[in-house]
């Protein structure tokens, strides 16, 4: 029988994240009839107000899924049987979305990274100007990827894609950085962007969406691989009475209305340095432990979560099943070919300064009881760096 540990449990892997007390009021509302009048004014609203928060002033669909069911949405509404697909490796979520690609009949090119550094626009500009036939239809790239605290350069990539002159569609994952850190869709000229609800949207999982360009519009009217839950056309249609062609996810659209609110409450500047605060004070203080950060380049850090490598010899599971069964903290796991090597700090969502410290204890003692070789000092630094940052 397990053991009750008192207090309230700390989740902070990069996602599921906490979703605060407000939407989860919002969520217990009644279910309401999904095609009446009260339901059409939930749909307009959060139809309108996600636009926001992708900051675009074209069309987003919302689908009751996971992350992974807009991946698919993102390809299958834009792309056809054989279509070859240029995709960059940047950790296991591109690479998941490669072998999704290829499960889907298309001809995908994964430009291999070392999980530690962002997607390199000149190897992008490369592949796409060796394309002298215009065969590549698509670009895929994760803005964030959630197994190795990367974050790669969306304006760059768009930089490289128009300096090869290439027509190819521009798709972008944000699930792990939508709402938490800048995304600008149509500044930056992405044809597709994939979101997910259950990361800096502060909600359960179940929600995930498909911002489109008119080009990525344009481009699926031609598109001929099978869709039918996914397809655009049939939400865009009803959407314009704020329903959809299905069954809604409709207490999670509760709960997405109230997290657009306070996301735009608060700000989506001050929501971005938030985070930058919080991920900054969380870098200092793996660094002043002694212990590496997986990302090594200090421009493509990620203000969502903090990939720490443990040092050989010590396995990053055991240390966090150690800090969850002492301490009731949940930290992220390695994933692929970093399982056992790291481990993974989520700062993302609702979270502030003392909650940050609370986890960053927690890990401190786990060091400590993990015979895990560091210095301690790693709480105290990212105390001072919240203090200095808030003079």
């Amino acid at each position: 029988m397990q053991r009750l540990q008192s207090g309230r449990h700390f989740l902070q892997i990069p996602g599921p994240t906490n979703v605060p007390d407000r939407i989860l009021r919002a969520i217990e509302r009644p279910t309401i009839d999904h095609r009446g009048p009260e339901f059409k004014g939930l749909g307009f609203e959060v139809l309108e107000g996600i636009k926001e928060i992708f900051q675009t002033k074209q069309p987003v669909i919302i689908y009751p899924a996971s992350g992974t069911g807009a991946w698919e949405a993102a390809l299958v509404n834009t792309l056809s049987p054989g279509d070859r697909v240029l995709m960059y490796d940047t950790g296991h979520f591109s690479s998941t979305w490669h072998k999704l690609a290829t499960k889907l009949g298309l001809d995908a090119e994964l430009l291999l990274g070392n999980w530690r550094e962002g997607a390199k626009p000149e190897a992008i500009e490369q592949a796409l100007s060796e394309d002298e036939n215009r065969a590549i239809q698509a670009v895929c790239v994760v803005h964030n990827d959630t197994a190795t605290g990367i974050t790669s350069d969306i304006p760059a990539i768009r930089n490289a894609i128009n300096r090869a002159g290439h027509p190819a569609l521009f798709l972008v994952d944000t699930i792990s950085s939508l709402g938490s850190m800048d995304y600008r869709h149509d500044e930056w000229g992405v044809d597709v962007t994939v979101g997910g609800s259950q990361k800096g949207l502060m909600l359960p999982p179940g929600l995930s969406f498909n911002a489109i360009s008119k080009k990525a519009l344009a481009a699926s009217s031609e598109a001929k691989l099978p869709r039918s839950y996914w397809d655009w056309q049939d939400m865009l249609n009803v959407n314009k009475q704020g329903v959809f062609p299905y069954t809604p996810a409709t207490n999670l659209l509760y709960g997405l209305r109230e997290s657009i609110r306070m996301l735009l409450e608060e700000g989506l500047d001050q929501v971005f340095s938030r985070h930058h605060r919080l991920a900054e004070a969380t870098r200092t203080a793996v660094q002043a432990w002694g212990l590496e950060l997986n990302a090594i380049n200090p421009s493509e850090y990620s203000n969502s979560l903090t990939a720490v490598v443990l040092p050989p010899g010590h396995d990053a599971d055991a240390f966090r099943k150690g800090v969850l069964e002492c301490f009731n903290v949940s930290l992220g796991s390695g994933l692929g070919r970093l399982n056992g090597k790291v481990f993974r700090i989520g700062h993302l969502g609702d979270f502030n300064e003392p909650m940050l410290l609370g986890t960053l204890g927690a890990i401190e003692m786990g060091l400590d009881l993990a015979e895990i070789p560091h210095l301690p000092e790693g709480v105290r630094a990212a105390m001072s760096n919240l203090v200095e940052n808030k003079r």
